[in-house]
């Protein structure tokens, strides 16, 4: 399968990759690796929750403005710090024949950019981390996540039932603070009226766990790293 790397670090709109799938649809595979602004990012059943508007409008005041997106899930931050890996490609068939196999792809590339560092990770839940999911890539025992993954389906316009596109997303903790992005996501949860919490200690950020990580910043040596793994999986092209 062939892929191009669509340039440009930042989406038009915060947490919104959505982009992707048009392209995809136009082009075939597409993939971009970025980095946005501070905010969280929501599932579109947060939108149910009464005064969800009022709560935004608080959180963006306070520097924390809230989008939403189209895959499902929890509540995620974003922000300095946080490298986000979005790979959309078309496909035939039902979705739920290619999702396992979309994870699977989209952990893979992560796991293997990962190893340069030493850092070995595996796919599995992780109680007590925001946006949990079998396909978080999480280390140590007990585990800690250090990427959570998400994925949306669209039917190809003007195309046959069968002609999907798929958009799997990886959100990747290089040079975090557990305790910062836990407690904005915990803000969230209690202002909305959710019961659920989540616990800095379920999380990890990568460039406390990387050997020989040098003076150069973690982030842009994952960059690269996530690069390679992605020429040694699929076949760049320009």
């Amino acid at each position: 399968m062939r892929f191009k790397l669509i340039s440009g670090t930042t989406p038009l709109h915060i947490g919104d990759d959505s982009d992707l799938i048009p392209l995809a649809a136009r082009h075939g595979p597409v993939a971009r690796i970025w980095m946005t602004n501070t905010g969280l990012i929501v599932p579109r059943t947060y939108t149910r929750w009464p005064h969800f508007e009022d709560v935004c409008a608080a959180f963006a005041k306070n520097g924390w403005p809230i989008t939403v997106r189209l895959s499902g899930g929890g509540v995620v931050p974003q922000g300095p710090g946080i490298l986000n890996l979005s790979l959309a490609f078309p496909a035939q068939g039902r979705p739920m024949d290619h999702s396992e196999a979309a994870y699977l792809l989209i952990c893979r590339i992560i796991q293997t950019a990962l190893m340069t560092f030493g850092i070995e990770t595996h796919a599995q839940a992780v109680e007590g981390s925001f946006c949990d999911g079998r396909f978080n890539l999480a280390v140590d025992e007990p585990a800690r996540k250090v990427a959570g993954t998400a994925q949306v389906w669209r039917q190809i316009p003007a195309g046959p039932a069968s002609a999907q596109v798929g958009l799997v997303h990886a959100l990747i903790l290089a040079h975090v603070n557990p305790d910062l992005l836990t407690e904005q996501a915990n803000r969230l949860e209690a202002a909305l009226g959710n019961p659920r919490r989540y616990l800095a200690s379920r999380i990890a950020s990568l460039d406390t766990l990387a050997l020989a990580n040098g003076a150069q910043d973690f982030s842009v040596q994952l960059y690269s790293a996530l690069i390679t793994a992605l020429q040694a999986d699929w076949v760049l092209h320009p």
